[in-house]
């Protein structure tokens, strides 16, 4: 029997062939070797997080959200639910605090729900996979499993906006969070301090309609990344982790500059330090390769 066991919400991201495939392989290996259950809610659907742009309304984004958890509810009572998704728990968790908030929002949500047979009731927690590392298991314990240290790679730890505000993680300070500079430490790297654009913003709304906008966010953040000595970044956030990897390309050829930053998961340099291969760490879906994760994976 695993040590602790949540009720997963693994979002749309994370999918075979979806744009975070690999963090969700990174993310299961790491939990294996934390012995840490994550058990999927049943028929999930989309957290709504692009639902506006599709011209969808407050209703229809709460309602959504609320079938996840009901069915959570339902089926993997008295479980937390859990998002490794900075987007899927952002608007997860924003939409149960304003249904448990509001009268009229939990009635219109159940009356919305009703019609798929289901009544919300608030009853299970929703956290990110983060929360869970930090606050359930903490970092002793974490660096127990570490059998390969991440020693002589630096990171820049890269937060970002959405794991950070307006929630945050407990404990943690807007302005300059340190449980990413921690993590590194925990499984043996280094991370950069001070680095000025650990919660700075990667532009990942204007991708599409402003990207000239965009990609002087990740140009900014990637080469002061460089500046400081960083060899990787490492990020909470699967949007943060798609922009500032696949637009350094179209930033060198716009620009001419010659960034190649890799940008990695925290889940995947845990699960190199436990001991995963390349493949179980999902280290082989980079646009950008991560040479040094690589091949400290792939010694014996």
């Amino acid at each position: 029997m695993a040590k602790k066991e949540y009720a997963f919400y693994p979002g749309c991201s994370s999918q075979p062939k979806a744009s975070a495939a690999n963090y969700l392989v990174s993310v299961n290996s790491m939990c294996k070797a934390l012995d840490l259950k994550m058990t999927p809610i049943p028929d999930w659907n989309c957290c709504s997080a692009s639902i506006s742009y599709a011209g969808g309304g407050q209703l229809e984004r709460l309602a959504l959200n609320a079938r996840n958890l009901v069915l959570a509810e339902q089926h993997l009572p008295g479980k937390d639910i859990v998002a490794t998704c900075a987007g899927c728990w952002l608007n997860a968790r924003e939409s149960k605090e304003k249904i448990d908030g509001s009268a009229a929002l939990l009635a219109d949500t159940n009356k919305a729900l009703k019609e798929a047979g289901l009544t919300y009731k608030g009853s299970a927690p929703v956290r990110h996979m983060v929360e869970v590392l930090i606050e359930d298991f903490g970092y002793d314990e974490l660096k127990k499993p570490v059998v390969k240290p991440l020693a002589g790679i630096k990171f820049a730890g890269y937060v970002g906006c959405q794991t950070n505000r307006p929630f945050g993680i407990a404990g943690e300070s807007f302005e300059n969070p340190m449980y990413l500079d921690k993590l590194i430490e925990t499984v043996g790297g280094e991370p950069i301090a001070n680095w000025e654009h650990k919660v700075s913003c990667c532009g990942g709304a204007l991708g599409f309609p402003e990207p000239e906008k965009s990609q002087k966010l990740i140009r900014e953040l990637v080469e002061s990344a460089y500046d400081n000595g960083a060899d990787m970044i490492v990020t909470p956030c699967p949007l943060c982790q798609a922009n500032v990897e696949v637009y350094q390309s179209e930033i060198n050829r716009n620009h001419g500059t010659k960034l190649n930053m890799p940008v990695m998961y925290y889940s995947q340099l845990m699960s190199v330090a436990y001991g995963a291969s390349v493949k179980e760490a999902g280290l082989n879906q980079h646009i950008i390769e991560p040479t040094k994760l690589q091949e400290l994976a792939q010694k014996k």
